[in-house]
Formats: C-alpha cells, structure tokens, sequence
C-alpha cells in the first residue's frame, strides 16, 4: 500500500488556510499538516484595531475556522502553539518546537508550504522588549494589547509609524479615550501616499485631536521596572504609558536563512507566478513571499489580506496538481480613520521616477454628491498618467465618504490598462445621493487628460 503524499504547511492563517483548504477539497487522499505557533486559525487581522476600539465585540467574532474545525470537519492535522524553527530542504523535513512542553522534533514532507505571514517591524532598541509595547500583525497581539489597556486604563499612547496600522490604531485608541500622539520618519504620514496626499491626512488627523510629529525617527524606549514609560526619538522625549507599532510589516521567514530557500535582501521569499520557491516542492505565499506588480510589471512585496488568500489559494491549486497562475496586483488599498477614507492604487510618484517613467499628474477637490444633495462631503482626487499615452498608472483618494471605494474604479481601470480617455467614457452610476453627474474619478480624468 502506497503512503499518502504529505503537505506540510507551515503558518496557519490566511494564506496557509485558504492553501490547506483547496488541497482538500482535491485531494481527499493527502495527508495534511499545518503547524501554527499561536493557539488561532483562519482568522481577520485586519479586525483587530476594530476588536480594539469595541466596535467588534469580541476577538471570537475575527475567527473565521478554529482549529478544532479544521481537524474534525477537513481532517487537516492542525497543531496549534507549534513553531517551525528550522527548513531542512536537502532532507525534506522540518524541526518543530511544541511551545507548550519544549520538546523538539523533527517531521518528513513531500510539499512544503511557508506561510508564516508577516512582523511588525521595530528596530533593535534598547527596552523594545518592555510590557506596554505592541505590535498589532496577529490575533495574539491584538489580544495581549486588549487586555493590557483594561488591566492598565493607559491615559496616553504614542504611535511609531504613520502607516495603515497606525492609522487604524489612532481611531481605535481616540475611540477607547486616550490621547494619541504619533511620531514618523518621513515629512509627512502615510508614505504609501505622495506627499502632497500625505500632507492632507497629515492635517486630517491633526484636526481629530492626534498629535503628530513628522521627520522625527525612533531612537529608543524609556522603561522603569520593564514598563515602557517614554519614547525617545532623534528629537525629543514623549512620556506614555502605551506604545504601538506601526513602522510597517516585516516577512516573518528569519528561520529560512540555512534553508536554501532565496529570499530577498529584506527577507521575502522570492517565488514564481505559481507561488514556487527556488526548491523543488516547496511553496510560500501570502505576508512572506514576494509577489507581482501588474503597473510595474516587476516583484514587489506588499502586505495585505487579499493578496494572502488569492496566492494561498493560487499555491493550494498547484499542490493538488491542478493549474493556476498569480496574475499579480496593482497595490490597491483603503484604511479608515475616524469618518474619513484613504484610498490607494497602482504607482506613487517616486516609484515612478525610479522606473524613469515619464507621467503627469493633477489633484482635485471636489464633492462626494451633487452639490445640491444634503451633507455632500470634500473629496480629494489624485491620479497619475503615462505621458503622451494618457495610461493610467496610480490614484489616491481622500474624503469622508466615497474614497474606499471608488479607488475600485481606478484598480480595475489599471488592471485593464484603461487611460484617462477610457475612464472619462466609463458609464459609471449616477444619482444625487451618491455622486455628482460627473464622478469625481472622471473629473479628476478630465482635467489631467488636458495635459496629455
């Protein structure tokens, strides 16, 4: 009798779950094992600044499977607070960590598949291990955090970093009450932005009671009796009793580096189209790979939810034997703070200039509705084109409502190539209510395409 073909699976999130998943709707015959090092599955961390603020009631709602799911409805060996610490490839197996009575072992594979995720990062600095400091990438994380605020009712916390994360904590924190002060690197916040957008969340955030100090770069952590009690930066000393991560997210894939497994320069995983590694049967995706930039049409890594479990699930179709091929994306991505949208897709203007692409540009602000309509909202409007052909490249949109949204306009206008010609002809939805006769995308169209 011939043994089952085996998948290991390490990480057993979006990526690893949705990759599990597909392999056993195929293949009733594997034999497969996911080794997750914290006690949860399948599960939204894009929900955790929600669970945070109390909007999401609590964190049980942000699973989607539990583990005991997995085992007994998909016959998926699920082993929970079991940590992958070592890929030996030339063996095909794994050394395992049982994080709950230290034992080690090792165990075989036929299929590997790495979707341990992504970190946040945080530089090494003195006291960056101090109770009170946070990082938010898991559902582990989002809970120690939770029941650090109940437990300790922090008065003030301070934010390193202007991205998504800290974005989306500032509301969650404004939210439970605390003063918020947030500190970044760069001239202005949200670096996924230009500057010019950055500048307007920038005043956005200002306006909702959030502090914030640009140009300023983390020096290290002020702690009394291991409690964080200060951020230093380069430029002053901010007093708090909370600290939250938000200088982005980091591929989890430290483990790798004997492997033989190539990884970038900042530690993705370099893959193919079909989510393979430079290893024969072995397979990442998700937060610690690599993936494809439709405008750039070159690899990039982007940390997001929906590119997790579109190349887990690409990675899962290829292990059980069938076909399937990431297309790659175009980085769209939204984040909420407070009642206002930050939307994003395609190319920013510095990686336009080093592509040594040349392209135009405009702003525009304009409203949500009909002027007319009651409580028409500002919109702000930016879109960057190809030179002479008018190619759209990028968009970024900002407003009280209608920018999460709308910037689907502009992803699926880049995904197919679309110009600004071809987005003005777009025979998009009107009413009053909901959008001025020209939406705002296409008046944003029709005035750059003068400069086309």
């Amino acid at each position: 009798m011939m043994n089952k073909p085996k998948l290991v699976i390490i990480g057993g999130d979006a990526a690893g779950m949705s990759a599990a998943s597909k392999v056993r709707r195929e293949n009733s015959d594997y034999e497969i094992v996911v080794f997750e090092k914290s006690g949860f599955t399948s599960y939204s961390a894009c929900g955790i600044p929600y669970f945070i603020s109390g909007k999401v009631g609590t964190y049980e709602e942000l699973i989607v499977r539990s583990p005991e799911e997995f085992i007994q409805k998909y016959k998926i060996d699920v082993r929970v607070f079991h940590e992958v610490i070592e890929v030996d490839t030339k063996n095909n197996q794994v050394l395992v960590r049982n994080l709950n009575d230290k034992t080690q072992f090792w165990e075989t594979y036929d299929q590997l598949l790495i979707a341990t995720g992504g970190k946040s990062f945080c530089p090494e600095v003195e006291n960056r291990e101090a109770e009170g400091i946070f990082g938010v990438q898991s559902l582990k994380g989002g809970i120690k955090l939770d029941t650090f605020i109940k437990k300790n009712k922090p008065k003030t916390a301070v934010i390193v970093g202007g991205g998504y994360i800290g974005l989306e904590m500032a509301e969650a924190l404004i939210i439970k009450g605390l003063k918020v002060t947030l500190i970044n690197r760069e001239p202005e916040i949200m670096n996924t932005l230009d500057p010019d957008m950055g500048k307007i969340v920038n005043t956005v955030m200002t306006s909702l009671g959030v502090k914030i100090y640009v140009n300023e770069e983390l020096n290290h952590f002020e702690a009394k009796e291991n409690r964080v009690t200060a951020v230093v930066t380069n430029k002053k000393t901010i007093k708090t009793d909370l600290v939250i991560l938000g200088m982005g997210t980091s591929p989890n894939t430290a483990f790798l580096h004997n492997s033989k497994i190539n990884l970038t320069e900042k530690g993705a995983i370099k893959v193919n189209r079909e989510q393979r590694t430079n290893v024969k049967n072995v397979w990442a995706a998700g937060d610690c790979a690599m993936t494809y930039n439709l405008v750039s049409k070159k690899p990039f890594y982007i940390a997001l939810g929906t590119v997790a479990n579109k190349t887990g699930l690409v990675a899962g179709t290829n292990i059980s034997g069938q076909k399937a091929r990431f297309p790659g994306v175009v980085a769209t991505a939204v984040c909420k703070i407070c009642v206002y949208e930050v939307a994003r897709t395609g190319l920013l203007e510095k990686e336009l200039l080093a592509l040594k692409m040349e392209y135009i540009q405009t702003i525009i602000k304009t409203k949500s509705r009909a002027h007319y309509y009651p409580d028409a909202k500002d919109i702000y409007v930016k879109l960057l084109a190809e030179k002479g052909t008018g190619k759209l490249l990028g968009g970024q949109i900002i407003g009280e409502e209608g920018a999460a949204k709308r910037i689907d306009v502009l992803a699926t206008a880049l995904t197919n190539k679309l110009t600004l010609q071809n987005i003005i002809d777009l025979d998009l939805s009107y009413a009053p209510p909901f959008s001025p006769v020209w939406d705002p995308v296409q008046t944003a169209a029709r005035k750059l395409i003068n400069e086309v």
